[in-house]
């Protein structure tokens, strides 16, 4: 599972920017949901964002793809299981928001999208538990479990992932909440990642979530 996934420059996010009416809708709407982004939790600060658009033309979504397509995996669908697809036009052309905070001890990255028709991401295949990838020329075994976190929203899902490679362990903890047409991703990435922590994250971030609508 990577950090995140999108259009890679020059790639077509549908037809975003035809329609004036379009695009002035779609920026109201990004503006809704930066306003429902975590703020920066204790001991850690804002090193990306909040960045709002449509979520495939999105410098984060962009990068998170350019990350997965370097990294030469030997189950290369495994990469984007379990999360939005921004290479999906509906996606893509998505309204969404995203915000990143680290500390020395890792980081957590947050975005929301509002998708035009409800929608949630299809659960871990079971193949893609365990695989591994080349990340610079360093194997990396990449090991995922689904946590039991409580309900949240109308669907929402947990992983834990552990990447090990060069001497080193890595976790991410992912959280995906939907309410209504919005989904959102949580992915916190350090050293060790306390379910707990991840859950209570889970939790007030889905608090936030609810006042789309509210």
């Amino acid at each position: 599972m990577t950090l995140m996934a999108g259009c890679a420059a020059g790639e077509s996010a549908g037809s975003t920017g035809s329609n004036p009416a379009r695009v002035a809708a779609a920026t109201a709407e990004a503006g809704r949901l930066r306003a429902l982004l975590l703020p920066p939790p204790q001991g850690m600060k804002v090193v990306h964002g909040p960045e709002t658009g449509f979520f495939g033309r999105l410098e984060a979504t962009r990068k998170g793809l350019a990350a997965v397509r370097a990294a030469s995996a030997e189950r290369p669908e495994c990469a984007k299981a379990a999360q939005l697809d921004a290479t999906e036009p509906n996606v893509a052309g998505a309204p969404a928001a995203v915000v990143a905070f680290a500390s020395d001890k890792g980081s957590i990255t947050e975005a929301i999208v509002s998708m035009p028709t409800p929608g949630f991401p299809a659960p871990l295949p079971k193949d893609c538990t365990s695989y591994t990838a080349a990340v610079n020329g360093t194997k990396v075994t990449y090991r995922t479990r689904e946590l039991s976190m409580p309900r949240r929203g109308d669907q929402s899902r947990a992983y834990l992932t552990t990447a090990t490679g060069g001497g080193q362990d890595v976790q991410v903890g992912t959280v995906l909440v939907r309410r209504g047409k919005a989904v959102l991703s949580l992915l916190v990435v350090g050293r060790k990642v306390k379910r707990d922590g991840l859950y209570e994250l889970g939790r007030l971030a889905d608090e936030r979530l609810a006042k789309l609508h509210g």
